[in-house]
């Protein structure tokens, strides 16, 4: 352990006067203890006698003249070595809690009450003759409300409950990861690009509704998402991708009246917009609440409107 001196000393008047005894050359200063203590070990563990001097205003560490070089030396090493240590922590999806609860229960909720109104599909119902996803329509007429209308119907109760506990888990997931607004406005826009992209592949002869199109798009966005924590090992960042995939085939492509393509597109839309949801500018972006609020009210907007365009 070195020698320990307390003396009321200004550090220039140390330098310009300096100590009695072998340490007279100061090659230390600072007013950081720990930094003074850890350069005090470093000298130490290379042998170099040396004094721990301490005043009103800093830190002095002296060594005899003949070891000056020496010690100014290992001390620059040292420093260069550990001058980024500790590292700062690197900020995550993880570093997010969402102010509010995800919507999960007012999502399944209204999907399973306007059910109860429209029933299952059925060519007399008005509510799948104004809403429904009729591609021809679509295109023809360009009524695009329908894109969005679609996804709040379902063919019958079976699809109806397998989108909402599927779904909704999925749903409450994302949302704590992006927020409200932005969980909710990311699930609408994809979704309805996706089925806008079946529509104009499939052409004029086609019909769909369902939500399955926005789990799937939840579900592409999640495997983005989850490939951004994995950047260690190149050959697990594959390993979201062939997830998705897994589901798509599993959930995705069964039953006759399953439209394959809407969920083989709203995965695609989601894996494209999980990537831009993982830039670092747009996590920031989460913790506004003014603009997770805005994003919200839009999309709840969005849906009025759309069945508002629908009834006219």
């Amino acid at each position: 352990m070195p020698p320990y001196n307390q003396q009321p000393t200004d550090p220039k008047d140390l330098q310009k006067n300096p100590p009695a005894g072998t340490h007279s050359t100061v090659v230390f200063a600072t007013d950081d203890r720990h930094e003074a203590l850890s350069c005090s070990l470093a000298l130490s563990a290379v042998g170099i006698s040396h004094q721990y001097t301490e005043t009103p205003k800093s830190l002095i560490l002296s060594v005899d003249a003949k070891d000056a070089a020496k010690a100014d030396m290992q001390l620059k090493a040292y420093l260069n070595e550990n001058k980024n240590w500790p590292s700062r922590p690197v900020a995550t999806t993880d570093d997010f809690i969402p102010l509010f609860q995800p919507p999960t229960l007012l999502l399944i909720g209204s999907l399973m009450l306007l059910y109860t109104v429209t029933g299952p599909w059925s060519g007399s119902s008005l509510w799948f003759t104004y809403g429904s996803g009729d591609a021809k329509a679509i295109i023809e007429n360009h009524q695009y409300f329908r894109l969005l209308t679609a996804l709040t119907l379902h063919a019958d109760a079976v699809h109806l409950l397998g989108n909402c506990l599927f779904g909704g888990f999925l749903f409450h997931f994302f949302c704590k990861l992006t927020g409200n607004g932005l969980g909710l406005f990311s699930m609408l826009l994809t979704a309805t690009i996706a089925n806008y992209i079946n529509v104009a592949l499939h052409g004029s002869n086609h019909l769909f509704v369902g939500f399955s199109t926005a789990v799937f798009a939840i579900i592409g966005m999640l495997a983005m998402i989850s490939r951004s924590h994995r950047i260690t090992k190149r050959y697990l960042q594959i390993l979201p991708f062939m997830a998705g995939a897994a589901l798509l085939a599993m959930i995705g492509s069964s039953g006759e009246r399953t439209d394959l393509g809407a969920h083989f597109f709203g995965l695609c839309c989601g894996l494209a917009f999980g990537w831009l949801l993982c830039r670092p500018a747009v996590l920031r972006l989460r913790h506004s609440i003014p603009l997770q609020t805005i994003l919200f009210t839009i999309s709840i907007t969005s849906i009025f409107i759309a069945w508002s365009s629908a009834w006219k």
